[in-house]
C-alpha cells in the first residue's frame, strides 16, 4: 500500500470520528451564509438539492482554495506575526504547552495547567484578566502557527478537538457568571480576530474536516453577532470591538449579515473618534498605551474597508483625526520609543513602537515626521520643534532635542480621565541624556478579588506619582485648567491649576531653564490645613545620596549621568524617604526610591514649595541658593528670583498670569 492510499484511508477514519462526535448536516446550517455570493454556485446546487453534505464539502473546497492557498491574513493582530524566518521558541513552547491543556492566559503569570478535560472555569489566580484572557484562546494562533512550521498534524487535531470543547463547554447563557467572562464582549472581539489566521492556516489539515468548517462557521457568525448587539458603552473596549466586526465582515464576506457587520463597525468608529479624541489628537483615556492601541485600531479600519472596497464610508476628517493622533504621540515619546507610563501603562519594545510607526507611515506616506519614526531616523524628516503642548489633553513636552542625549520632561496636567486614568495631575517622566530618572508608577494589574485591588489601588495613589499631595489623600478629581504656555530659547513656562481637594488647589509652575533644568514652584492655594508633601519618584538603580540638612537628593550613577533635587525653600520643610515601587510590565513591580518634601499649612493662607531639578555631570552635585528678591510675590503670580548655581547667577523675572 502506498503512501498516498494511507492518508486516504486515515483521511477517512478523521472524518468517519468527527462526523459521530458532530451534529448532522442539514439545510438549516447554511443558514447563515449568502448562496448567491460568487464562488458558492456549487454549494448553492447542492443546497438545493438536498445534498447538504456534498454542499458542505463544496464550501471546503471554496476556503481552502480562498484562504488555505495563500498568505494567512495576519494584519489585524495587535502583535505582528514573524513568518518569514524559523518558529521562535517562546512561540513553539506555547503551542507544545497547549497540547498538554497547560494555557498561559496573561503573560505575567506564566502557564496553568486546565486539566485533561479542560476546565474553562478554572480561575488559578483571582485576577480578572486571568479569566478574561483565557478567553481569548490566545495559544490557538501559536499552534497554527508551530502547525505551519512542522506540518505535524498532532497541532490541527488537537485545535480541533479544543475548538469543539469551548464551544461545547462555553454556550452563550451558561450561568451569568461564565458569561461574564467567556461572553464579555472584547473578549468574543479578540477571538473572531485571531481565528481568521487560525482558520487560514488549519483549513487545509485532513482534521479539518467540511462537518467542522459547518461548526466554525455557525460558531463565528454567532459570535460576531452577538458582539455587534453588545458593543461596550464606551472606551478603547467599544473601539477594538467595532474594528473587529469590521474586519469578521471583511475578512468572510460569505456571510449573509457580513455587510450589516461592516457598516455596524464604520458607523460605530465615526462617531466614536469624535468622542474620544481631544482637539490636539488625544485620545481621551490618556493613557499613551491606549492612544496607540486606539491609533491602530482607527488605522487598521480604514485598511479593513479599503479590503473590503468600502473606504469611502469614512468621512476624509477620519483619516485627519488618525495623523494627528500620531503626531500627538510623536510628541510624547522618548528617544528610545517609550512614552510616559501615565495612568495604566507600560514601557514597551522598540522594535514593536517601530512596527507601529511604519503601519501608520504606510497610511500616511507624505508625512515625512511618522516617516522618520518608522525608520529609526533613516527616511523622513526630524521634527522641527521643541516643545509642545497638547493643551486639550493636558499633556506638556519641554525637549532641548529628539535624540538620545536630549533633555526632556513630559507632564500631565489633564482633564478627567476615564478607566484607565489615574488620580496623578502634575506627575511627569525625565529624560536626560539617554536615562529616564523619573519613570511614573505603572498600573501593576487591572481588577479582581480584593487582594488584587488592593494591589492595583497602591500604584493609583497619588503620592506615588511626582505631584503634590495633602495628608497623603488621593486628590479628588483631576480637572487642570493651563494658566499660562509660553516657550523661547532661553525659558519655557508652564503653569496650570488643578482643585484637587476640596477648598485647596494645586497650582503648578515648570520653568525650563536655559533647555538644561527644571524650576518647579508648586503652591497649595486655600483654607484646607494639613501636611502638604511635594512627591518625587526615583528610578530603582540610581542609588540617591540625601542631605537632609540642606533638603536635596541627587543620584549616583557611576557614569556621571546624574539628577539633584533640591528644594529651595527650606523654611518649615522636612525632606523624608519614601517607600516606592514601579511596574514597568502588568503583574510585575520592582522597588525604588522616593521621597517627599513635606511642610505643615497650618492656617488659611497659600503655601508654596520652590524645588529643582538638576541634571549634571560627575559625582558631585552643584551647590543651589535662591534668593527671593523684594519684588516676588507668588500668590500675585509675579517671580522674581536669582539662582546661584556654584557661585553662577542666573536672574528669573517673570509673570505667571499673561
Amino acid at each position: 500500500m502506498n503512501l498516498r492510499s494511507i492518508f486516504i484511508i486515515c483521511t477517512l477514519f478523521i472524518q468517519i470520528g468527527s462526523t459521530k462526535a458532530q451534529s448532522p448536516i442539514t439545510k438549516e446550517s447554511f443558514k447563515h451564509i449568502n448562496l448567491n455570493f460568487q464562488g458558492l454556485e456549487n454549494v448553492k446546487n447542492a443546497v438545493e438539492s438536498g445534498k447538504y453534505n456534498d454542499a458542505a464539502s463544496a464550501l471546503l473546497k471554496y476556503y481552502r482554495i480562498k484562504l488555505g492557498s495563500r498568505k494567512p491574513d495576519f494584519s489585524n493582530l495587535e502583535i505582528p506575526v514573524d513568518t518569514t524566518g524559523s518558529l521562535d521558541n517562546k512561540t513553539f513552547e506555547t503551542a507544545e504547552k497547549a497540547l498538554q491543556h497547560q494555557f498561559k492566559t496573561q503573560e505575567s503569570y506564566g502557564f496553568f495547567d486546565f486539566g485533561k478535560d479542560i476546565n474553562w472555569q478554572l480561575w488559578p489566580v483571582k485576577d480578572n484578566e486571568v479569566r478574561w484572557q483565557l478567553h481569548r484562546l490566545k495559544w490557538w494562533l501559536p499552534m497554527a502557527l508551530a502547525y505551519r512550521s512542522t506540518k505535524d498534524e498532532k497541532y490541527a487535531q488537537e485545535w480541533v478537538l479544543q475548538f469543539d470543547d469551548w464551544v461545547k463547554k462555553n454556550p452563550l447563557g451558561l450561568s451569568a457568571d461564565n458569561d461574564r467572562f467567556a461572553w464579555r464582549a472584547l473578549e468574543v472581539s479578540d477571538r473572531i480576530q485571531s481565528l481568521v489566521p487560525t482558520i487560514s492556516i488549519f483549513i487545509n489539515s485532513p482534521h479539518f474536516t467540511s462537518q467542522f468548517l459547518i461548526t466554525v462557521l455557525n460558531s463565528y457568525h454567532q459570535q460576531t453577532e452577538y458582539l455587534r448587539n453588545h458593543y461596550a458603552k464606551e472606551g478603547n473596549h467599544r473601539l477594538f470591538e467595532a474594528q473587529r466586526t469590521l474586519f469578521a465582515g471583511a475578512s468572510f464576506p460569505e456571510f449573509s449579515d457580513a455587510v450589516n457587520w461592516r457598516k455596524s463597525g464604520i458607523d460605530v468608529l465615526n462617531s466614536e473618534i469624535i468622542k474620544q479624541v481631544y482637539a490636539d489628537g488625544v485620545q481621551y483615556e490618556l493613557s499613551p498605551v491606549y492612544h496607540a492601541a486606539a491609533i491602530d485600531i482607527f488605522a487598521k479600519a480604514y485598511k479593513g474597508a479599503q479590503k473590503a472596497g468600502v473606504e469611502d464610508e469614512f468621512p476624509a476628517s477620519y483619516k485627519l483625526t488618525v495623523e494627528k493622533m500620531a503626531m500627538a504621540f510623536i510628541n510624547i515619546t522618548f528617544p528610545n520609543y517609550n512614552q510616559p507610563m501615565f495612568g495604566d501603562s507600560w514601557w514597551t519594545k522598540k522594535e514593536l513602537r517601530i512596527r507601529q510607526f511604519t503601519a501608520w507611515s504606510e497610511l500616511f506616506p507624505e508625512n515625512p515626521f511618522i516617516s522618520y519614526f518608522a525608520s529609526d531616523g533613516k527616511k523622513g524628516q526630524k521634527p522641527n520643534w521643541l516643545s509642545n503642548a497638547l493643551n486639550n489633553a493636558g499633556l506638556y513636552t519641554f525637549r532641548n532635542g529628539w535624540d538620545r542625549a536630549s533633555t526632556i520632561l513630559i507632564l500631565k496636567a489633564s482633564p478627567p480621565g476615564e478607566f484607565h486614568a489615574q488620580p496623578d495631575n502634575g506627575t511627569f517622566e525625565l529624560w536626560v541624556n539617554g536615562r529616564n530618572f523619573t519613570p511614573d508608577a505603572g498600573c501593576f494589574v487591572y481588577s479582581g478579588d480584593a487582594e488584587i485591588m488592593k494591589k492595583r489601588n497602591w500604584f493609583r495613589q497619588t503620592r506615588v506619582h511626582c505631584t503634590m499631595t495633602l495628608n497623603n489623600q488621593d486628590m479628588v478629581i483631576t480637572k487642570a485648567q493651563q494658566n499660562k504656555w509660553t516657550t523661547s530659547t532661553d525659558l519655557d513656562v508652564l503653569t496650570y491649576t488643578n482643585p484637587s481637594y476640596l477648598d485647596l488647589n494645586h497650582r503648578r509652575t515648570v520653568l525650563f531653564v536655559d533647555k538644561k533644568y527644571f524650576i518647579i514652584l508648586d503652591q497649595a492655594i486655600g483654607a484646607k490645613t494639613g501636611i502638604l508633601g511635594v512627591h518625587y519618584q526615583l528610578k530603582e538603580d540610581s542609588k540617591p545620596q540625601f542631605d537632609k540638612t540642606k533638603n536635596r537628593v541627587w543620584t549616583s550613577y557611576s557614569d556621571g549621568n546624574n539628577l539633584l533635587v533640591q528644594c529651595l525653600s527650606p523654611i518649615k520643610t522636612e525632606l523624608k524617604k519614601e517607600e516606592g515601587k514601579v511596574s514597568y510590565q502588568y503583574g510585575t513591580e520592582t522597588t525604588r526610591p522616593a521621597l517627599v518634601f513635606e511642610k505643615n499649612k497650618d492656617n488659611k493662607k497659600d503655601a508654596s514649595f520652590v524645588s529643582v531639578m538638576y541634571p549634571f555631570t560627575g559625582g558631585k552635585a552643584p551647590k543651589i541658593i535662591l534668593k527671593e528678591n523684594k519684588g516676588n510675590n507668588y500668590a500675585e503670580g509675579e517671580l522674581d528670583l536669582v539662582l546661584t548655581i556654584d557661585g553662577k547667577r542666573r536672574n528669573l523675572k517673570l509673570n505667571l498670569n499673561n
